[in-house]
């Protein structure tokens, strides 16, 4: 028992090697926040443990008996005129099978006006993703430790260029239910291009996360602290635009240090009456915040907020989240409950 714990919390933990962040690979849109309840807490909260199927999306292990029949419905008006949406179902086989669970991510990127070489035009082109997953979880005999797995098969087609891919999800989550604390990490989009989109194979948007979440005691409030990108420890840059030049025209550039780095991996989020028909949700993602702040001018980066409203056998879900003065995104859910 104690072998397969190790085992399992090696392959999330050790894979640095494959570290790559925003620009580094392709298919990104893997790494987009799948629903506006994670949205609303920072995005890419991976410690919920209920009936939130979409969950299951982005960390495996969270799938649980809760998720039966349920069906989540979501849709993002992202930055410019970039559309996509998530999809997930659960289903309760039997005791022993326990939880099956299928979802789906599309992106739409819009209509774009094509050139050639020498500018003159020519047809337009759009472009879209599509990954669909299927994914299972079981309870490691005897302990609180879950263990979960997603397989994802990936579809790309930008202009008339496209590819295809698969990807795996490995998650491992610890619940203790006395008090109501959550513990996980998980490795995501372990994979590759099956076919390029020309000659050259490019690496999947590898991603290891942590994150822990507790509901208070006699407060109706559940925080989580999420850490993302831990393969990659150094995630920060030097921004060009907070250069300081002195009187003697000597460029100092941004100091970046150690605290600095770490804080850049840190979204935090607080879920108000968490088990209540309506509750409200609020996040921060520091990375964000830090990367999109600009200087002596207040922008609100980082932040998001949220709220969800039970109707019976409906759930409906909003959340907005702020990039900068020019960008900010809406994200609406419905969670419909078949039982």
């Amino acid at each position: 028992m104690h072998h397969t714990i190790i085992y399992v919390l090696t392959i999330l933990l050790s894979a640095s090697t494959f570290a790559q962040v925003g620009g580094r690979s392709t298919y990104q849109f893997l790494n987009l926040v799948n629903s506006p309840r994670q949205a609303a807490l920072g995005g890419k909260t991976i410690t919920n443990y209920d009936y939130d199927v979409t969950q299951g999306m982005f960390n495996p292990a969270s799938i649980n008996p809760a998720m039966d029949n349920q069906l989540s419905l979501n849709y993002t008006n992202y930055i410019g005129d970039i559309n996509y949406g998530t999809a997930a179902y659960a289903y309760l086989w039997d005791r022993r099978t326990q939880v099956l669970h299928v979802g789906a991510t599309y992106i739409n990127y819009g209509q774009f006006d094509g050139y050639d070489e020498f500018g003159n035009p020519t047809s337009s082109f759009s472009g879209g993703e599509v990954a669909l997953s299927f994914g299972h979880a079981r309870n490691i005999a005897f302990t609180n430790f879950h263990v979960g797995a997603n397989v994802k098969l990936i579809s790309s087609t930008l202009e008339n260029y496209s590819s295809f891919g698969g990807a795996l999800d490995i998650g491992v989550m610890y619940v203790y239910a006395d008090w109501d604390l959550h513990i996980t990490a998980v490795a995501r989009n372990i994979g590759t291009q099956f076919t390029p989109y020309d000659t050259e194979y490019e690496p999947l948007p590898f991603e290891v996360i942590f994150g822990i979440s507790q509901t208070l005691q006699n407060i109706p409030i559940r925080w989580h602290v999420t850490m993302d990108n831990l393969q990659r420890w150094n995630v920060a840059f030097s921004n060009p635009n907070r250069e300081i030049t002195d009187l003697e025209g000597n460029v100092q550039g941004e100091n970046i240090n150690f605290i600095d780095n770490a804080l850049r991996h840190v979204i935090v989020g607080l879920e108000l009456f968490p088990e209540g028909g309506f509750n409200v949700r609020l996040g921060y993602n520091l990375r964000r915040a830090e990367e999109l702040r600009i200087v002596d001018r207040r922008a609100f980066a980082g932040l998001s907020a949220g709220f969800s409203l039970k109707l019976n056998k409906l759930r409906l879900s909003y959340s907005f989240a702020k990039y900068s003065t020019a960008a900010s995104t809406s994200n609406f859910g419905l969670n419909i409950d078949f039982q």
